[in-house]
């Protein structure tokens, strides 16, 4: 599943390929998913110029003039295809955006669960990149739940995933298991500047690994969470164990908590 980093970087190019062209036509595949007619999609829509893409939590929110957006939730397996009118369209399309220009913009997912939203809600809960240090502390203060399943939980902070939680955790030097509320204050402070850290270099690395894309995910940078790597580059055994039910990567070198 795409994480903030990798829809940081589609945000960053689908608006830079797209911004400014206009609407010409929806098609929806699938219908399943939206949260109104297809109808009411079109009429909301079809005729308005895009103004930006953006990320939002694990969605991706399309602005258009007129003030409505349609929302983007990639799920586990979905994909974004960028394309000109005429190409081979794309299987397991959910919808397509085609633009007056000849562009089009194809929400895909052979599970047929990545599910287009019009006018998404805005969330109260705070992104992964806008957290401070007191909000993150009042979080964790308040359970015992490993640290790890805090920082992947979408109503504590949104984007952060179970690649990231372990990369954001190796850096902060926690260990995964550790009890939430017995990190001390500066631990804290350090992992909330571990979140930020990490996520903002994510995005610069698949941004240089792959300057255009918009799908798909690029992981060879990471550094623990990497099923065929058995060290770290500082020569630490990276060990696996199931957290939550999540696959997790972790070296001893960090510090449990309990």
């Amino acid at each position: 599943m795409p994480e903030l980093p990798d829809l940081q970087a589609f945000s960053h190019n689908l608006t830079k390929r797209l911004k400014g062209k206009t609407l010409k036509e929806i098609t929806v595949t699938e219908s399943k998913k939206l949260n109104v007619s297809e109808k009411e999609l079109k009429d909301a829509l079809e005729g308005h110029e895009l103004e930006k893409i953006v990320r939002a939590g694990k969605e991706l929110h399309a602005h258009f003039k007129g003030g409505r957006s349609l929302g983007l939730h990639l799920m586990l397996h979905g994909g974004l295809s960028l394309y000109k009118d005429g190409d081979e369209e794309p299987k397991f399309r959910i919808i397509t955006l085609k633009f007056e220009d000849g562009n089009k913009l194809s929400l895909t997912d052979f599970q047929k669960a990545a599910t287009p939203t019009l006018d998404p809600k805005e969330s109260d809960v705070p992104d992964a990149l806008d957290i401070t240090t007191k909000y993150l502390s009042e979080k964790l203060a308040k359970t015992k739940t490993p640290v790890k399943t805090v920082l992947m939980d979408q109503k504590v902070l949104r984007g952060v995933g179970n690649a990231y939680a372990d990369e954001i955790l190796w850096h902060a030097e926690i260990s995964p298991f550790s009890a939430s509320n017995k990190l001390p204050a500066a631990i804290v402070e350090k992992l909330s500047e571990s979140i930020k850290s990490v996520l903002e270099h994510a995005e610069k690395e698949i941004l240089k690994a792959n300057p255009d894309i918009i799908s798909g995910e690029v992981r060879d940078f990471l550094i623990v969470h990497q099923p065929r790597k058995k060290t770290t580059p500082h020569g630490e055994t990276i060990h696996q164990k199931e957290v939550g039910g999540r696959k997790t990567y972790y070296t001893e070198e960090q510090e449990l908590f309990e």
